[in-house]
């Protein structure tokens, strides 16, 4: 099958890439620089330098291709994702990079369209499990996520086959700042996990590209896509912990997040999601279960990369830090921002006598994408 692929230089678009061109599909890799061209070349990738805001460019790069792939993503750093506006750049790209994606593979005639979509925005149901018809309780930083996974929707609705892929967390020894960030805390004892009786869905990416390879060959739908063995955080941290030969971080009690308002509600949601759909549809299998076999190969990957110079450890020392703290901070002067704005227009329809409520009175914009 000729694969165009949006996102491959991503966490989960570098192995998708590699077992694609493994398995005989001819790729052809979307890039924004020629470093991130010679990398997919490397691959085995077909690679093209295309800006994928641009509706007409993608048009001309997706011509020609059987399936179109979506792995695109911007997801903030830990230290960056409570800031104001950091979720703008990955709003933007579920929204428009997926519709223009979609607008060219129908162009096309392209058969195909597979939609990245995370796993981790479901309500909590406790120790319950989760499968794709729970319902979805997103909270406003992640609304774009409706938006990505309804192109894929519209796909299938012009007679293609839309096929939503919804991951977990991912870690890997390659799967850049998220795994690298839960590695440094956890060496300063920190963790960013609250409440430890909380399941947490995860994936590991080797198995998250196998995971696409799969879906272009299955039926139009929407998927989980996460290992079949979620374990609660507690666990999570403490095997994470463990295949590094560190302590295990405290962490914190669930009763913490109340302090970060509505957004600490997302972070402390148990998600305990099944794969057994996918699996079904697919065949696909995870080769690690669950983290009990993932983090140990993970962390002797992490043991063999190079090491840092000091003046880089001493800058990821301070990154470190500041991904704990600034967090924090900005949560906590957002939520006063909040009851503010809550308290302003009850005032207001006081002094004019009118019953309270309005747009001042919603909910407050979440922001974290750690403890998801």
């Amino acid at each position: 099958m000729k694969v165009f692929v949006a996102g491959a230089t991503g966490v989960a678009g570098r192995p998708a890439v590699r077992l694609m061109v493994g398995a005989g599909h001819r790729v052809t890799a979307a890039a924004r620089s020629e470093e991130r061209a010679a990398l997919l070349r490397s691959l085995g990738a077909t690679a093209v330098i295309v800006d994928l805001f641009d509706p007409a460019a993608v048009g001309t790069a997706v011509a020609g291709h059987e399936a179109v792939v979506n792995l695109a993503t911007h997801i903030p750093s830990m230290a960056r994702a409570a800031l104001p506006g950091s979720w703008g750049e990955n709003d933007r790209i579920r929204r428009e990079l997926s519709r223009n994606l979609v607008d060219a593979a129908l162009a096309a005639g392209a058969t195909r369209y597979v939609q990245e979509s995370v796993a981790f925005f479901y309500r909590d149901l406790g120790d319950g499990w989760i499968d794709e018809d729970t319902a979805l309780d997103l909270p406003a930083y992640a609304s774009s996520t409706a938006d990505a996974e309804a192109s894929a929707r519209r796909f299938t609705d012009a007679g293609g086959a839309g096929v939503v892929l919804r991951f977990g967390m991912f870690y890997g020894a390659d799967s850049g700042h998220m795994t690298a960030d839960m590695v440094r805390l956890a060496r300063r004892g920190v963790t960013p996990f609250m409440g430890p009786s909380g399941f947490v869905s995860s994936i590991h990416t080797d198995d998250a590209g196998a995971a696409v390879v799969a879906a272009l060959g299955m039926p139009a739908g929407v998927y989980n896509v996460v290992d079949d063995d979620p374990v609660r955080r507690a666990e999570f941290v403490a095997t994470m912990a463990g295949a590094l030969g560190i302590r295990t971080p405290r962490m914190a009690p669930r009763a913490a997040a109340t302090v970060l308002g509505s957004r600490g509600a997302v972070m402390i949601r148990s998600q305990r999601v099944s794969n057994r759909r996918f699996r079904e549809a697919s065949g696909w299998a995870p080769r690690r279960p669950s983290v009990r076999e993932g983090w140990p190969e993970v962390a002797a990957a992490v043991e063999q990369a190079p090491a840092a110079s000091p003046r880089r450890r001493a800058v990821r020392g301070l990154l470190g830090g500041l991904s704990v703290l600034a967090p924090l901070v900005v949560l906590v002067l957002a939520r006063s921002g909040d009851q503010q704005r809550r308290s302003a227009p009850q005032s207001a329809d006081s002094r004019a006598g009118r019953p309270s409520g309005g747009e001042g009175a919603g909910p407050a914009v979440g922001g974290e994408a750690a403890g998801a």
